[in-house]
């Protein structure tokens, strides 16, 4: 398991104390943080950025979601199309 170095334990420490005193805003638009699990992230972004021996932060899994409706939306629309075809045949 990776480590987290003194200095990181510490950054995060300091982050949880201004989230119980409400001191701790969110980067870009100024917010109070109100999320424990945000207010962790926040202190390992900030002690990686210092330099501080921090594991990486794990990869996002959006684009496997994403990709998986497209396939299958396209077989929805051949279906109908077929459909439409068929019926137009039966008017006939």
């Amino acid at each position: 398991m990776a480590k987290y170095s003194k200095g990181a334990q510490d950054k995060v420490e300091k982050v949880m104390h201004e989230r119980k005193h409400g001191t701790l805003k969110s980067g870009s638009t100024g917010k109070k943080v109100t999320s424990r699990k945000q207010a962790i992230a926040i202190g390992l972004s900030e002690a990686r950025a210092e330099g501080k021996k921090v594991p990486k932060a794990p990869a996002k899994k959006t684009a496997a979601k994403k990709s998986a409706p497209k396939k299958a939306a396209a077989k929805k629309t051949a279906s109908k199309k077929t459909a439409a075809k068929k019926g137009s045949r039966r008017s006939s």
